[in-house]
């Protein structure tokens, strides 16, 4: 008789391994809401980095305009000796370009479609800023 009760029961492994799977399952939802979290931070510090960029190239060309070009990956922003931007950020899940609405001399508009909706500032990437929803994240000149 002792032989037999040195093992678990099926049902107490299935018991187990069903706890686990649950557990599992928990900690891999609250893992995935918080790579959006980041992924979204990280768009609104790449595109808050680019519109100090813009000011600070804006003020370095005495107030003769923005950049109208150079607003893509590998091109940096130099203006009176000074690089501003040394390269354009990408977005961290797609690596494609964020969108860019207006860029010309006196004014621009730029925009990143966030992963969780409530978290931008704006409505559509047409940057209109408008409260319906918040399914982007847009930054815009200054002067």
């Amino acid at each position: 008789m002792n032989k037999y009760k040195r093992g678990f029961t099926l049902f107490e492994l299935l018991v187990s391994i069903s706890i686990i799977a649950i557990l599992v399952a928990l900690a891999t939802a609250s893992f995935s809401g918080a790579q959006k979290k980041a992924r979204d931070s990280r768009r609104k510090e790449d595109l808050q980095a680019v519109q100090k960029a813009a000011e600070q190239y804006y003020a370095l060309n005495s107030g003769a305009g923005y950049p109208t070009a150079n607003w893509t990956y590998n091109s940096a922003w130099t203006v009176a000796g000074t690089t501003v931007l040394q390269s354009f950020p990408k977005d961290p899940q797609s690596s494609k370009s964020y969108n860019i609405s207006t860029s010309t001399a006196t004014n621009y508009c730029m925009c990143a479609q966030m992963e969780e909706t409530d978290s931008g500032n704006s409505s559509t990437n047409a940057c209109n800023f408008t409260a319906a929803s918040k399914a982007y994240y847009c930054i815009s000149n200054q002067q």
